[in-house]
């Protein structure tokens, strides 16, 4: 069965505003609801924007929510010592009830990374710094002291207690073949991709299939979730694809592509692409502001309709 979930930007929008519509959210019955791991806004504005940080406005989504899957989807490997990261991430598993899940990634956001004085090295090395964490959380979820010396990770005798309330799932993000993908295919309980076409997303799956066969692992053992730019609008489809290049310049083609257009009723036959495609779940990322009205077609009208014609 397809689930369907929302992924919040906490950006342009009070706490008051943010907390109505995760409530909002999960007493309409969507499957999942995450954050992304930002300190400045996305797409990149130089930090001109209202923007909250994700763990102390995950620990409201965890109070607030009684039903939904929550995530971050994703933390990035360079902003946070490991074991920061994973008592947050207990903390917050607590505080829900054990719906938390785990999304790690290597970053990809260099202005706001520059301006709060976070190493941010090549690609490589942060991927470097990201597996040295996956290593330790593993060991961690398993009940295991750490010790480890690796990039970006030093351990001694770790423990981390409590542990979490269930198994606390792994989320992986991106899109990357060789690095993103080989991680997930080894580490992974879940994958999610952001703003590709169907046909790319096909692909990737594809990939995530052989890496996880490379890793000894089934690929059913990897959730396959995507999140979908909302470009749902009363205004023509023209005029949002507009508004999407302004805000992102040269990777304005991908998150178009990645995107659902047009009024509500159109979202059904583009995200069923996706399902054709390998999507398991499928997310739509909230920038706000939103227009309720809109979202509340989707959620309440869109999304019923879809659970039926996939159950």
């Amino acid at each position: 069965m397809v689930q369907f979930g929302v992924h919040v930007g906490v950006q342009n929008a009070t706490v008051e505003q943010l907390r109505t519509l995760w409530t909002w959210l999960d007493a309409a019955g969507v499957d999942w609801i995450s954050l992304w791991d930002h300190l400045y806004e996305a797409p990149p504005a130089g930090g001109t924007q209202p923007h909250f940080e994700a763990f102390s406005m995950l620990g409201a989504l965890a109070a607030d929510t009684t039903r939904a899957r929550l995530g971050c989807l994703v933390f990035c490997s360079q902003y946070r010592n490991v074991g920061i990261v994973m008592k947050g991430a207990i903390s917050v598993d607590h505080l829900s009830r054990g719906r938390f899940e785990l999304g790690m990634g290597s970053g990809w956001h260099d202005q706001e990374a520059t301006a709060f004085g976070f190493d941010f090295p090549s690609i490589g090395q942060r991927f470097k710094v990201l597996e040295a964490q996956l290593n330790a959380i593993t060991a961690w979820r398993k009940g295991e002291r750490v010790t480890q010396s690796s990039p970006g990770v030093e351990l001694t005798d770790a423990s981390m207690v409590p542990g979490p309330m269930g198994r606390l799932p792994i989320w992986i993000g991106g899109t990357g073949r060789q690095k993103t993908l080989r991680l997930a295919g080894a580490f992974a309980d879940g994958w999610n991709a952001a703003y590709v076409s169907p046909a790319d997303y096909r692909e990737l799956n594809g990939i995530l299939d052989d890496w996880c066969a490379t890793a000894g692992r089934e690929p059913a053992d990897v959730e396959r979730s995507i999140n979908l730019s909302w470009g749902v609008s009363r205004d023509d489809i023209g005029a949002v694809e507009s508004q999407l290049r302004d805000q992102w310049g040269p990777a304005a083609d991908r998150i178009i592509s990645g995107s659902l257009l047009g009024r509500p009723s159109d979202a059904a036959e583009q995200v069923a692409r996706f399902v054709d495609a390998g999507a398991q779940m499928v997310n739509i990322a909230i920038r706000p502001p939103w227009d309720q009205e809109l979202l509340a077609d989707y959620i309440e009208q869109v999304v019923p309709a879809l659970r039926r014609e996939f159950s």
